[in-house]
């Protein structure tokens, strides 16, 4: 049986009655004609089946069509945060009765959490009734979100809340809603474009249906437990936490019961579903409260412990007992951080992957371990210093942007879950994924802090603009964790620049990766790593996840792939098993074709006919390509122009000097 939510307005739960205890909306089984100037019937006035004045938020007189009967949900309520006076009190609406004006410390959060309840609700009913998302402008979500501001304007004034605008504190707080019931709605519905519910037979439907409300559900309850603790002045935080643990268990109970098939629907199990909801009732929570004190939560700037320098490289050693991550030899995970001077902008993020191959077998992994253990650690790996990555302006115009430089230390090419491989004398912790979205999240949670502090809009993740991208190995781990940076991190502008990592198919019948996919997926817990709406063994093949990827491309227009590369490049002939360069070069051409025109998938392929490995990070990046250089195209194509990207190709002389090479099958440059 599922629990039901309380109330959409629960730290007052004393002081609040229930909508079906209000003055003036008992229900009545009359109804009552009402004609207009002609004497048509045309309404009911329900009023008149009141059995007490109607509360003084609430219209006196309302219609319906003829011949419906009153209800208690027929009554038009104010939205709330109206002003009010009853005759007693003299105030504002909250729930259809006139209330004594909130201070903004609680009217934030409870706007909040009732903005979020409702916008879950909607994307419920856009996916029951419509068979689809919900529209931008859909009538539910724009009212969750208008009642919001008219509470929270009725409620706060400049600087009441960390020192933003009102204007400033109302955009937060809508965001917040927005986003996190649209992040919920994705890991249940297949992303944005909804496409496991467009493609699932009834039973899967009710399957995903029911997993919806269900941490829905989960999410108001642990805001109202959390938000009743922090506002009573006297926060126990270990009962809240016991309680909201219990809850966590039970979600993850239910679940499990009403949608068996789960793993196979979305591609996670019921603890890493409802495990994520619980994350983002603390990220709510910590939006919508200046202080989360004592409270322990997952997400926001209490995790932040200090500051780093800035100016500098700075490595941050991230604890395995807390974020859950570790390298492959067992070695705590760490990041390099490069914070800009004090008065360059902090809203802007430059975040790139480490190369360094991978090993799957023993026969492959074993050489490794033993002659090269720095692949399987992170604490000695500095950061790039060259092309993108540079910090000299009149080399990289991203010189300026906080830079993070994630070291590769799993050899599962980011995509790990969290599983230890073991071979017969030494195993490998594949954490590839955990340690990316581990890092990143503390990297977001200290541009929260510190935005919080120095901006007068504050942190405002939809106003976050980040290049996430990645070298070879990071190439694939780009476009493997590209979608969580969208709809978990909930950055909507960031753009993906996989480098030399186009991982192509060899089509060998052993050895390719949609061979190795059952490895790659199985072996290192990698499956929830991927997207929900493509985690079958031709996810992990590069124009095969473009192909899913791109129907929920440029909902705004830095949403998109930037796919870099040589058109020889040997290192990736040699990892992805292709039997020669002319074989790699024409499948590279082939899938560039079939997927340029995609929504949001770009190319610029350098025409190099010596092998060169990793093109952004050296001194391709200040060469041209079809007359446009390299760092000016990924520039335009991130914040300059992004809305229009043209693809940067050229014939080149392969052809010539590789035997069996073809030319591109569309057009390009000479």
């Amino acid at each position: 049986m599922n629990r039901t939510s309380t109330s959409h307005w629960p730290s007052f739960a004393l002081l609040l009655p229930t909508l079906l205890l209000l003055p003036g909306i008992t229900e009545c089984n009359a109804t009552c004609p009402t004609t207009d100037a002609e004497g048509n019937v045309v309404s009911v006035e329900c009023i008149s089946c009141s059995v007490s004045p109607a509360p003084a938020c609430a219209e006196r007189v309302w219609n319906l069509p003829a011949g419906d009967t009153c209800t208690p949900q027929s009554q038009p309520l104010f939205p709330n945060g109206t002003p009010c006076d009853d005759g007693s009190i003299s105030g504002v609406c909250i729930a259809g009765t006139c209330m004594e004006s909130l201070s903004c410390e609680f009217a934030t959060f409870q706007a909040t959490q009732t903005c979020l309840g409702a916008a879950n609700s909607a994307w419920q009913s856009c996916y029951a009734s419509t068979g689809g998302p919900c529209a931008d402008d859909d009538p539910g979500i724009a009212e969750a979100l208008s009642d919001l501001d008219g509470l929270v304007r009725a409620s706060c004034a400049d600087a009441d809340f960390n020192g933003l605008t009102v204007d400033a504190l109302v955009g937060r707080l809508q965001t917040s809603c927005s986003s996190e019931a649209a992040s919920l709605a994705s890991r249940s519905f297949g992303g944005p474009q909804g496409a496991v519910w467009a493609n699932a037979d009834s039973s899967d439907r009710a399957c995903v249906l029911s997993a919806h409300q269900t941490t829905a559900t989960l999410l108001d309850d642990i805001l109202t437990i959390n938000n009743n603790c922090l506002a009573s002045g006297s926060c126990d935080p270990l009962s809240a936490e016991s309680t909201v643990e219990s809850l966590v268990v039970q979600a993850e109970a239910e679940v499990a019961a009403a949608c068996p098939a789960l793993q196979s629907v979305l591609a996670l199990q019921p603890a890493d579903y409802v495990t994520r909801a619980h994350h983002q009732a603390d990220c709510v929570l910590a939006t919508s409260n200046q202080d989360t004190t004592p409270l322990d939560i997952s997400c926001g700037p209490s995790r932040i412990a200090s500051i780093p320098a800035r100016g500098q490289y700075v490595q941050i050693v991230l604890d395995g007992q807390e974020w859950g991550t570790k390298c492959g030899d067992g070695s705590p995970y760490a990041f390099q951080l490069w914070l800009p001077p004090q008065g360059q902008p902090l809203d802007r993020v430059l975040i790139g992957m480490q190369g360094g191959g991978v090993c799957i077998f023993g026969t492959d992994c074993e050489p490794a371990w033993n002659n090269n253990p720095g692949l399987f650690e992170a604490l000695s790996d500095q950061a790039p210093t060259g092309g993108i990555m540079s910090t000299n302006p009149s080399v990289s115009d991203f010189a300026n942007w906080p830079k993070v430089f994630l070291p590769y230390c799993t050899q599962d090419v980011f995509g790990g879950g969290g599983a230890t491989q073991v071979f017969p004398n030494f195993s490998v912790e594949r954490y590839g994924a955990v340690n990316t979205r581990a890092a990143v999240e503390y990297v977001r949670n200290l541009l929260w802090l510190l935005l919080d502090q120095e901006s007068v809009d504050g942190y405002r993740p939809d106003q976050m603009v980040a290049a996430f991208g990645g070298w070879s190995a990071g190439g694939f781990g780009t476009i493997y964790n590209y979608h969580w940076m969208l709809d978990d991190l909930q950055w909507p502008n960031t753009t993906g620049f996989p480098d030399a990592g186009l991982a192509l198919d060899s089509g060998d019948p052993v050895f390719s990766l949609r061979n190795l996919a059952p490895a790659l997926l199985g072996l290192w817990n990698a499956t929830r790593s991927l997207p929900p709406y493509c985690f079958d063994w031709d996810c992990v093949v590069g124009p095969d996840l473009y192909a899913a990827t791109a129907p929920r491309l440029k909902a705004v227009p830095n949403q998109q792939l930037l796919i870099l590369t040589n058109q020889n490049d040997g290192v990736q002939v040699n990892t992805t098993y292709f039997p020669s360069t002319a074989a790699w070069i024409n499948e590279m051409r082939s899938s560039v074709c079939d997927t340029r025109d995609l929504n949001g998938i770009h190319y610029y392929l350098t025409s190099n006919t010596s092998s060169v490995h990793v093109v952004s990070t050296g001194s391709l990046w200040s060469q041209s390509v079809d007359g446009e250089v390299m760092a000016d195209w990924v520039w335009n194509a991130v914040v300059g122009a992004p809305e229009v990207v043209v693809d940067r190709m050229e014939e080149g002389s392969f052809v010539q000097a590789f035997p069996g090479v073809a030319p591109f099958p569309c057009a390009v440059a000479p």
